[in-house]
């Protein structure tokens, strides 16, 4: 009892403190925000081997993907945002004609203001960029900020506990390590904005806790992203972009391609151009190879190895528990009944579920949870425009799975199931921020308000 009553009051006391540091007026200036975004930007450049040291700690994150996903990534969305956070933060003045029967000399418009004290509760598959990339947009828009990351990700959450501190305004950002009694004890505390990245079911819990405060919420969930080939495509090069999406970070990708819908015969010469494309990449040996990582845990690992036994497997299906390895593995045959379309996979088994033809694919994604992406490789126009008009996702993209992430204007976020909310670059900006109205009337107006004779 006397450990999470003083584990009740840490915490407490912690946001307190960061409350104090907003209502101080601290993080408001453009100087400020600009600042902490540039020393973010140190802690990755000056930090890269160290970060990718953590990185191959925890999940056997090779340095390329390392590099690229966790650090080049984040120092493009920071600068990003340091070249236009001014603009991004101007006030936006409405046109005269929208103040129709208002008098001459009156003005409105809207600008950000921040909300106070965020809290960043991050996920363990891409601990770095899915940890910093929400503070730097919550800094940006000049919030205080308290960090959770994943206690599954040890190695990443000690660097970010210690290298925070050392780089941004201790006094406006906080890093809080630890299991579900420190994220239990800060979901008790009063917010004024929860950002989330992980599952739904945790999701529904951080929901919960911030409805008690009427705190709003942005969450980054899920779901199975399916991927639609078209017969026109060419099959050697959606395998070889599809390979490098899907198994990429072992599969541990909330926006990697889930499965596969496509026609019987595009099935059959899709799968062994995957296996072709997986050599490429991984060498004969994808255990062997450095290219290739592993799964975060046993948990994780058992959790995946179940799925193994829907369909039939094209290549892949090695396993090996004692280095929680999965081989990158393509099922077909696989029904909507079979054990590995019930769930994401978040992992690298990817099924091919066979349709007849357009029709039935977007049947069979409009039957399922709305998902985080959805992917198309199709020449058509007509079947870009029905993928489009006819489903529902959080992103879309055609050509190149998961490639929206790196643009930075685009929103990146959830719909339904798969989350709610959206962040990136100017839509950061909007989701730690309170877009304020006002209206200016000039006290000379008087006479023609009917206030006086």
């Amino acid at each position: 009892m006397t450990t999470d009553v003083t584990l009740t009051d840490r915490t407490a006391s912690l946001v307190a403190r960061m409350r104090a540091t907003f209502a101080s007026g601290r993080t408001r200036p453009l100087a400020w925000r600009q600042e902490q975004l540039t020393r973010l930007r140190a802690l990755f450049t000056e930090n890269r081997e160290a970060i990718a040291d953590a990185l191959h700690s925890d999940l056997r994150k090779p340095r390329p993907e390392a590099y690229g996903a966790e650090i080049d990534l984040p120092v493009h969305e920071i600068d990003h945002t340091l070249a236009h956070l001014a603009e991004w933060l101007e006030p936006q003045r409405l046109d005269r004609a929208s103040l129709a029967g208002l008098p001459e000399g009156s003005t409105a418009g809207t600008q950000y203001e921040p909300l106070g004290t965020v809290l960043v509760i991050a996920p363990w598959n891409y601990p770095v960029q899915l940890s910093l990339v929400p503070v730097a947009g919550a800094l940006a828009a000049g919030n205080a900020v308290i960090l959770k990351p994943s206690e599954l990700a040890p190695a990443t959450s000690d660097f970010m506990a210690r290298l925070v501190p050392q780089y941004l305004d201790p006094e406006a950002v906080a890093v809080v390590e630890g299991g579900i009694p420190e994220t239990t004890a800060l979901l008790a505390e009063r917010f004024d904005h929860i950002f989330y990245t992980g599952n739904g079911t945790v999701g529904r819990i951080v929901m919960r806790a911030a409805a008690e405060h009427l705190t709003p919420v942005t969450l980054e969930l899920g779901g199975k992203s399916p991927v639609f080939v078209d017969r026109d495509a060419d099959v050697a090069t959606v395998a070889a972009r599809l390979a490098d999406a899907k198994f990429r970070n072992a599969g541990q990708t909330c926006v990697a391609p889930d499965y596969v819908l496509t026609d019987p015969e595009t099935a059959r010469a899709l799968a062994a151009a995957l296996a072709e494309a997986v050599e490429r990449l991984f060498g004969a040996d994808p255990q062997s190879s450095p290219a290739y990582g592993r799964m975060v845990n046993e948990r994780h690992f058992d959790r995946v190895s179940a799925l193994l036994g829907s369909g039939t497997t094209a290549f892949g299906g090695r396993t090996d528990r004692d280095d929680v390895y999965i081989a990158p593995t393509v099922l077909t045959g696989v029904t909507a009944d079979d054990p590995v379309m019930a769930e994401e996979i978040f992992g690298p088994v990817l099924p091919i579920v066979e349709v007849a033809d357009l029709d039935e694919a977007i049947a069979f994604i409009n039957d399922r949870d709305k998902p985080l992406a959805l992917y198309g490789f199709t020449e058509n126009e007509t079947t870009r425009r029905r993928l489009a008009a006819e489903t529902s996702s959080g992103g879309l993209g055609f050509g190149l799975p998961m490639a929206h992430l790196r643009v930075s204007e685009l929103p990146f976020g959830g719909v339904g199931e798969s989350g709610m909310g959206s962040y990136h670059g100017p839509h950061s900006i909007a989701a730690f921020s309170h877009r304020r109205a006002r209206l200016d009337v000039p006290l000379g107006a008087g006479k023609q308000l009917g206030a006086g004779k």
